[in-house]
């Protein structure tokens, strides 16, 4: 079996989640893109990943299903025999940004099933393989939740995301705790302000704060921002740091006097 690890990253036909994806294919590691486009949409990112040296296999997949979830887990097996990596990447924003005042259930309900019920699930799927491989001593795996810093800071014209996004925050210091004894780490990080088509309807906006002292570091973040701190949780940099949440947001929740 090679020894190169793989990584599952959901998500990762574009902006965060290829970002990952082509930081963990330059380290050495054979990619899973996960994403729910045609084949065709996400072709140049599976061409730029095998550039990199990476066996590629794209599983288009829906997170939010269950028989998604397993049939996706069973491509990899059938493909590699093994699973190293999951980073928990995709997700949502609200279709309307709404006051929470009027923010409706039908909202609620997408964000919840695809940004925290989907990778839940998932995570339970994969952790169980994981723990599988892992009596074989040689088995080296994690697992890494994107959140968001809205996590923690309210937007109340999206509050559905920022509960969703504090779901995975709590999520990840269950999965660190229920996976310590298999020497499984969990880890999470929460990125700012990142430009990707997500946030290219609210780019104007940002500019402007970002420009008048919104981030310490005053410019926007890029998927390969968080893509170099992923690769270093995913090469066991920080292996005894289990639970360990890194903030990605240039300062933007520095707090100073």
């Amino acid at each position: 079996m090679s020894e190169r690890k793989v990584a599952l990253i959901t998500g990762s036909g574009r902006g965060i989640g290829l970002g990952i994806a082509k930081h963990l294919a330059a380290d050495g590691c054979d990619i899973v893109v996960n994403d729910i486009h045609e084949p065709d949409v996400v072709k140049p990112a599976l061409d730029e990943l095998a550039a990199l040296g990476a066996e590629v296999l794209y599983c288009r997949a829906d997170i939010s299903k269950a028989e998604s979830r397993a049939q996706m887990l069973e491509e990899i097996k059938a493909k590699f025999g093994k699973l190293n990596i999951l980073v928990n990447n995709a997700g949502v924003a609200p279709k309307v940004r709404a006051d929470i005042l009027e923010a409706t259930e039908e909202s609620y309900d997408r964000l919840m099933t695809i940004n925290l019920k989907g990778p839940y699930f998932l995570t339970q799927l994969v952790a169980n393989y994981m723990v599988e491989q892992s009596k074989d001593e040689s088995f080296k795996g994690c697992i890494v939740n994107i959140s968001s810093v809205s996590s923690s800071l309210p937007s109340t014209a999206r509050g559905e995301y920022c509960i969703s996004k504090a779901g995975v925050s709590m999520a990840t210091k269950l999965w660190a705790a229920r996976l310590g004894e298999f020497d499984i780490p969990v880890y999470e990080v929460q990125p700012g302000v990142i430009k990707t088509d997500m946030t290219s309807t609210v780019q104007e906006k940002y500019d402007k704060l970002i420009e008048g002292g919104l981030c310490h570091q005053r410019r926007w973040g890029f998927p390969e921002d968080i893509g170099k701190a992923v690769a270093m949780m995913a090469r066991g940099d920080i292996a005894y740091s289990t639970g360990q949440v890194i903030l990605v947001d240039g300062g933007l929740t520095l707090q100073c006097l």
